[in-house]
């Protein structure tokens, strides 16, 4: 007899677990990283195995959460699926990538969430490489920029914010962009940096100053971007969130202070407890980057 394929096996157990009532519909599956760490096995096998159970519609992913147990019927039951568009398809591995990042984004998994072949998807979309690109400049294209102020410190806080904002939304883009010396060409990408060297220009910069400053403001919003991914990550692999986190391993830190050689950082905390949030954090750095341009504009002025 024929051994069961090992994702089918994984597929079988959770699917188990939901028609036990043991996972009800909204609740978390293990997500690819789970799998591969609770069962020894690859990553491409655990992505096929929540797949599989897509396919049969008994999970869905949602965005900043993961995969979840779905509450419906499958979204396109045999015979019955929808007219397959590239839109159609940079959409659906939009909402597969907020769910499970790209660890589980692949082009099989994007053909289970729309109901068809893998081969059908590339009669629209030629490579994973070429989908992430489009993913990404969806969520370009998604920002809300409006019309330029004539404030060239409230634009480009705007810009960045904006920005932050939808690395928050979909937590796999920062690092999807992780090559801003070689840029992929994406139209809608390509206005957001057009919007934001206008407001520089504007400030009286010269054109090295101004790649300099934009290039500057990326990387930093780009950088606590991926703490940010990683951050999502660990949520959804562990379900522990930072707080939880932070309590479960306080008396180890304090352990270690106590033990000394530490004098500076135990009288940080002497008086006044510290809590990391990334958007204060954001908000701060942000704050002193643009302070430093205005250093630069005043000078350049003077």
């Amino acid at each position: 007899m024929t051994a069961e394929p090992p994702y089918l096996a994984i597929a079988a157990g959770i699917r188990h677990r939901i028609a036990s009532g043991e996972l009800a519909p909204g609740d978390r599956v293990p997500s690819t990283r789970a799998i591969v760490r609770e069962s020894g096995v690859a990553m491409a096998t655990a992505t096929k195995a929540l797949a599989a159970l897509a396919r049969e519609g008994l999970v869905r992913a949602v965005p900043g959460v993961g995969t979840v147990v779905a509450d419906a019927a499958p979204a396109h039951p045999g015979g019955g699926a929808a007219p397959l568009t590239r839109d159609g398809v940079v959409a659906a591995a939009v909402r597969i990538a907020d769910g499970e990042g790209l660890a589980g984004l692949s082009m099989r998994r994007v053909a289970a969430e729309l109901g068809t072949s893998t081969m059908a998807l590339y009669r629209h979309v030629p490579s994973k490489q070429e989908l992430v690109r489009l993913m990404t400049d969806v969520g370009f294209g998604e920002l809300p920029l409006g019309r330029p102020s004539g404030d060239w410190r409230a634009q480009l806080a705007h810009a960045a914010r904006q920005l932050w904002v939808s690395y928050r939304r979909h937590p796999w883009m920062a690092r999807a962009m992780a090559s801003f010396i070689r840029p992929e060409p994406m139209p809608e990408a390509m206005k957001y940096t057009e919007w934001v060297l206008r407001a520089l220009r504007e400030a009286n910069l010269g054109a090295r100053q101004v790649m300099h400053a934009h290039l500057l403001l990326i990387a930093y919003v780009q950088g606590l971007g991926m703490a940010m991914e990683l951050e999502a990550l660990a949520l959804q692999d562990t379900g522990v969130s930072n707080h939880e986190w932070m309590d479960r391993n306080e008396r180890r830190f304090a352990a270690i202070v106590a033990s000394g050689g530490y004098p500076v950082l135990a009288s940080v905390f002497e008086h006044e407890p510290f809590e990391l949030d990334l958007d204060s954090l954001f908000d701060f750095g942000l704050d002193r980057l643009l302070d430093g341009i205005a250093v630069i504009i005043a000078e350049t002025s003077a």
